[in-house]
């Protein structure tokens, strides 16, 4: 049996702020939607062009209420090749929720909540 990651869904409240964040806060751009032809649901793949590895946020019509992402204990990670920059433009968005200063990291939040690890590059 052999297989390779293909991506993590996220599902969220508003998809345009959801695309926006992930765009401005770790330059993710969309490569591929799926929108149900009765408008219940859309569904956005966003990639970091330089790997196969894809983001998926699902919105869905009828959902009103925040997603119940319990105590936050599983989030993505991800290298930046200049984590001081990274953490200064986090800063300004007002997105960081977490810092390890001993691990050297810290966590970001999306509109809904998830958290997104962000490490200096190796």
């Amino acid at each position: 049996m052999q297989s390779r990651f293909l991506h993590t869904n996220f599902n969220v409240l508003d998809i345009e702020k959801s695309i926006k964040f992930y765009h401005e806060a770790l330059g993710l751009k969309e490569v591929r939607r799926i929108e149900a032809p009765d408008g219940s649901f859309i569904i956005v793949f966003l990639g970091d062009g330089q790997t196969d590895y894809n983001l998926e946020l699902t919105w869905l019509r009828d959902r009103k209420e925040p997603y119940n992402l319990g105590d936050n204990e599983f989030h993505i990670a991800f290298r930046v090749p200049d984590k001081k920059a990274a953490y200064e433009l986090h800063k300004r968005m007002g997105c960081i929720c977490y810092e390890n200063h001993d691990m050297d990291l810290y966590f970001i939040n999306d509109p809904d909540g998830y958290w997104i690890e962000i490490l200096a590059a190796d």
